[in-house]
């Protein structure tokens, strides 16, 4: 009796060795995935972090795994941002009737911590939560729609940008930083593929991510030969629209904040692994 108890546990030691010694030869390089979701904007026409009317995003990723729990990663993400006063429960807002688009391409490197060890091919370490943090670069060129035709706004300046009655106000760079933030997790499907799902909030340098941030300058754009209001004119003030005009010189258009934006998407990761000798 005492000899087979002997055998039972010498046996579940070596299986138990067997099994840490492939786990140990078992490296987990890294992932490429590719995701899609969708992704809404927060700034002065989205003050109350409205996720009502979210609109497509995009993405592709690079992740090198340098341990069990840390990885660096590199991403490309699209988002097309979109939002109206229209939407607004401020009586305010829906008076002023401001609106934007925008694609935005943005590039970004990040931190990854994972919570839990994360193995593909071995089920007890299929699946962990993660966070990250990192910094990046983006492109945005905001537009609006005057009776059917598409306008970029930069260009027009409507809140004066380059215009000699307002030499302080330049215009805004199409290009800012972004922080993003995200929170997600990924499951194993089996050795080669994962399924994940993230939550990324982006800080920004830029408070014209929608166009608007100061404050209103109708006589930047004065009526053309014939008298009639320039398209600037018209779509720097959309009060109209809605009623009498509010756009009154040097009346604030925005609130002069940062702007952000937030995407979740879901995708599929191609894990990339290799083998090493255990040791002894």
């Amino acid at each position: 009796m005492f000899k087979r108890l002997i055998h039972t546990i010498s046996f579940l030691f070596v299986l138990c060795s067997l099994y840490a010694q492939r786990t140990e030869s078992f490296v987990h390089d890294g992932e490429i995935g590719l995701s899609i979701g969708a992704g809404t904007y927060f700034g002065d026409l989205n003050t109350t972090t409205n996720l009502s009317h979210p609109k497509f995003a995009a993405g592709g990723f690079y992740r090198k795994q340098y341990n069990n729990y840390v990885g660096f990663k590199i991403a490309g993400n699209y988002a097309f941002l979109a939002y109206s006063d229209v939407y607004s429960s401020n009586p305010v807002q829906k008076r002023r009737n401001l609106s934007f688009n925008t694609n935005v391409w943005e590039i970004s490197v990040s931190g990854d911590f994972n919570f839990f060890k994360f193995y593909p091919g071995f089920p007890e370490y299929s699946f962990t939560p993660y966070v990250s943090l990192g910094i990046g670069a983006f492109s945005f060129d905001p537009y609006a729609y005057l009776n059917g035709v598409k306008y970029y706004l930069r260009g027009i300046g409507t809140e004066g940008q380059g215009s000699p009655l307002y030499p302080g106000v330049t215009p805004y760079k199409n290009v800012a930083v972004c922080i993003p933030i995200g929170i997600g997790f990924k499951k194993a499907l089996n050795e080669r593929f994962n399924f994940f799902a993230e939550l990324s909030y982006r800080f920004t340098t830029t408070k014209y991510l929608d166009d608007v941030s100061g404050t209103y300058a109708p006589d930047a754009f004065p009526p053309d030969a014939n008298g009639n209001p320039t398209v600037g004119f018209l779509l720097q003030d959309r009060s109209y629209e809605t009623g009498t005009a509010i756009g009154v010189k040097g009346k604030q258009r925005g609130n002069g904040q940062k702007d952000s934006y937030v995407t979740v998407q879901f995708g599929i990761s191609f894990n990339i692994q290799s083998y090493r000798c255990p040791s002894y």
